[in-house]
């Protein structure tokens, strides 16, 4: 069965110290919540967590942002600010990764019995 072949879409900040990432569902919903602040970030967001990548781009290893760093590129630590900020500021970009195949559990039934 093929596995890790869903599409992803997230908001990349490029900010002055560090990139930060925010996983959105859909980008019909990030526009409807940009003219309507009534929808919670709930729907919009895809996981409650903002990642940092250390300067390396959209594509870089994605580490959970401390809150020293977003208190350095925000100016605050709540979460919830800094994500609206990064969903107002940030560039929307969608991807999808190769699917591959493999097995599930390689250790069913190749275990054999030593006596």
């Amino acid at each position: 069965m093929p596995r890790a072949n869903d599409p992803t879409s997230k908001i990349f900040y490029k900010g002055h110290s560090d990139d930060f990432i925010v996983f959105v569902d859909d980008i019909e919903i990030l526009h409807k919540w940009k003219n309507d602040r009534s929808i919670p970030l709930s729907d919009v967001l895809n996981g409650w967590k903002i990642f940092v990548t250390h300067s390396h781009g959209a594509q870089g290893v994605l580490d959970t942002a401390s809150k020293a760093s977003l208190q350095n590129e925000f100016g605050t630590s709540n979460e919830d600010e800094c994500m609206m900020k990064i969903l107002e500021g940030g560039e929307y970009q969608a991807s999808s990764t190769r699917e591959r195949e493999g097995s599930k559990n390689d250790s069913k039934g190749s275990q054999a019995i030593a006596r």
